[in-house]
């Protein structure tokens, strides 16, 4: 197994990202249809944080709805802004990380995700799930 390969091999290639201005209504939305758990939240394509479907469910009753239901209980929603609930102090990494530098990162932080950046600006995500997909295949 080639540990040295970089992470485009298998980072996801069409991020989905909110706005810092968008709301999370349209965040749960967006984790519901493209069944994703993890979104960057961009100002002008650069990274300022990171919302997980778990942090969604830490302040709502997101889990309680159906999974396929467009229609979610925004009361709670309209108390908090993305800023607000996301994670603010990101760590990213360059495309030009190995697979393995990323694995090691995953495995020692408490997050899924890391947002992959070039010249400071988001190109891509890379998650848990795609290392392991990635692992099951070579193995």
């Amino acid at each position: 197994m080639k540990h040295q390969l970089p992470i485009t091999k298998i980072m996801t290639k069409d991020v989905i990202t909110l706005d810092c201005n968008d709301n999370l209504e349209t965040a749960e939305i967006l984790f519901k249809r493209n069944n994703i758990r993890h979104i960057p939240v961009v100002k002008n394509k650069s990274i300022i944080g990171m919302l997980s479907y778990t942090d969604l469910l830490r302040i709502s009753f997101a889990d309680a709805t159906d999974e396929y239901d467009d229609d979610v209980e925004t009361v709670v929603y309209n108390m908090f802004t993305i800023e607000q609930v996301m994670a603010k102090n990101v760590i990213s990494v360059q495309s030009s990380a190995t697979i393995k530098e990323v694995a090691k990162l995953l495995g020692k932080k408490e997050f899924h995700a890391l947002p992959v950046i070039d010249q400071d600006k988001l190109i891509r995500i890379v998650t848990s799930t795609n290392l392991i997909n990635y692992l099951v295949e070579k193995l």
